[in-house]
């Protein structure tokens, strides 16, 4: 049997039955312990899942991304945390080069390790335009770094040297378009529900020209045009969900009495 690594993986999880046993069958027989925190109202069998594979499992109510990410975070026992998403999966080339950190020893000389992340999407790694590498820093020390940023966009802050790993998590978070457009619309709300209500109101020029730029970025500049139509479908949304942003705010901004 191969030597477990001094890593914690820290899952957070709602109903996620579908997909949380991917996850961790990417980690159980490779790390020293996995911690999942489940949201206190999934009854989907998520829990049931995670315990059978061997992860100690708490339950919690929602606090939001960054809050509950910090939780789990904060019950880890090892020397090494191993932040990951139940929709997301280490591969085996990133498991090997993780493993080849610790036999040599290189994993002292870095407080914590960022990957590149590679997103499935309508039967198709996307390996250009916005989504990649997606750069994540996900591995660190535990107690040199915490989860910040705005939910649902949490990031992990760290004042230590961060080394680069080059092998990929795989990303499945998007089922079909539907799904896809579903979340870009959730995520404009959260946008602009989030927009400072003292910054600068959003003008047509503005509201044009930032889809558009957006769509210029992913699809060319960024070689999106390379991952065929899927690489437009990702611009394409990319361009709605900006556009659906901002239109968001304008309406917010024209209905808030003027100073």
């Amino acid at each position: 049997m191969n030597k477990r690594l001094p890593i914690s993986v820290c899952v957070i999880a709602g109903a996620e039955a579908n997909r949380i046993e991917r996850c961790l069958r990417s980690v159980v027989d490779w790390v020293s312990e996995v911690v999942v925190l489940v949201n206190d109202d999934v009854q989907d069998g998520t829990v049931e899942i995670a315990e059978g594979l061997g992860a100690t499992v708490f339950t919690e109510p929602w606090k939001g991304h960054v809050s509950q990410k910090n939780s789990a975070a904060g019950k880890a026992k090892q020397e090494w945390v191993f932040g990951l998403d139940a929709d997301e999966v280490v591969s085996a080339e990133l498991r090997a080069e993780i493993t080849a950190l610790f036999a040599d020893g290189a994993v002292e000389d870095f407080d914590a390790f960022s990957v590149p992340r590679v997103t499935f999407y309508c039967g198709r790694w996307i390996r250009h335009g916005d989504w990649y590498p997606d750069r994540k820093t996900r591995l660190w020390k535990r107690g040199t770094a915490c989860w910040g940023g705005k939910d649902p966009h949490d990031k992990l802050m760290h004042a230590g040297p961060v080394c680069k790993l080059r092998a990929d998590l795989e990303h499945y978070s998007m089922t079909d378009l539907d799904h896809h457009v579903r979340k870009a619309l959730a995520y404009a709300g959260i946008f602009a529900r989030q927009y400072p209500p003292d910054a600068p109101r959003i003008g047509l020029v503005g509201l044009w020209m930032r889809p558009k730029w957006r769509f210029i970025r992913s699809f060319f500049i960024r070689f999106g045009f390379l991952d065929g139509w899927q690489g437009l479908a990702v611009a394409t949304i990319i361009a709605f969900e900006t556009f659906i942003r901002y239109a968001k705010v304008r309406e917010i901004q024209q209905k808030a009495p003027r100073a």
